[in-house]
C-alpha cells in the first residue's frame, strides 16, 4: 500500500511547486506582464534615428515621457507639437521625452520627424517588441516613468499641452 501512494505524493508535490511558482511569478512580474502604475517600466533596446541603439536604462535617474506613436495615426500627429513644446520646457530639469515609433521603416519615420519638426529622441520599434512588453493598444499611448524607473501614470489617447504639462509637473514634483 505504501508503494501505491508514492506516485500520488510526487504528483501532488509537483502541482504544489508549479502553483507556487506561478503565484510568485505573477506577484513579482504582474499577471499579464504589462506594466501598471506603480510597477517597474520594462527596459527596451531600440534603434534610434541617430543610428544608436537606445535603452530605457540609459535614462536612469531622469523622468521619462515614453510616447508610442505612428505617422498614420491622426491623434499621434496632433499631439506632436505638445510633446515638442514640453520637451523644450522640461529637458533642462531632468525630463526626457522619447518617441517610440511603432512598426514603420526608418525613411518614413525620418521624413515624418522632419515634417513635424521635432527634435526629442525617437526610437523605432519595427518588430513591435516594446509594444508587446508595454501592452500598448491603441495608439497613442504614453507612459510617465519616474526617476526610479517606475510607471507613475499611463495615458491612452491624445495628449494636449495642459494635460501633458500637468503629468510632467507631477513627475518632477516627486
Amino acid at each position: 500500500m505504501g508503494k501505491a501512494r508514492k506516485p500520488i505524493q510526487i504528483v501532488i508535490l509537483f502541482l504544489i511547486l508549479l502553483l507556487g511558482g506561478y503565484a510568485i511569478g505573477s506577484s513579482v512580474f504582474g499577471g499579464d506582464g504589462k506594466p501598471r502604475e506603480g510597477g517597474r517600466a520594462p527596459d527596451f533596446e531600440l534603434l534610434g534615428l541617430d543610428g544608436v541603439t537606445h535603452t530605457l536604462e540609459e535614462y536612469k535617474g531622469k523622468s521619462v515621457v515614453l510616447n508610442f506613436w505612428g505617422s498614420w495615426c491622426a491623434p499621434c500627429v496632433k499631439e506632436m507639437p505638445a510633446l515638442q513644446a514640453q520637451w523644450e520646457k522640461w529637458k533642462d530639469q531632468g525630463v526626457v521625452v522619447v518617441g517610440v515609433n511603432v512598426g514603420e521603416d526608418q525613411m518614413t519615420v525620418d521624413n515624418f520627424v522632419k515634417l513635424v519638426d521635432i527634435d526629442f529622441p525617437v526610437v523605432m520599434d519595427t518588430g513591435r517588441d516594446a509594444v508587446r512588453s508595454y501592452g500598448v493598444s491603441p495608439l497613442p499611448t504614453t507612459f510617465f516613468i519616474n526617476t526610479k524607473g517606475k510607471v507613475d501614470s499611463i495615458h491612452i489617447g491624445q495628449l494636449d499641452l495642459s494635460s501633458l504639462d500637468e503629468q510632467i509637473g507631477k513627475l518632477v514634483g516627486e
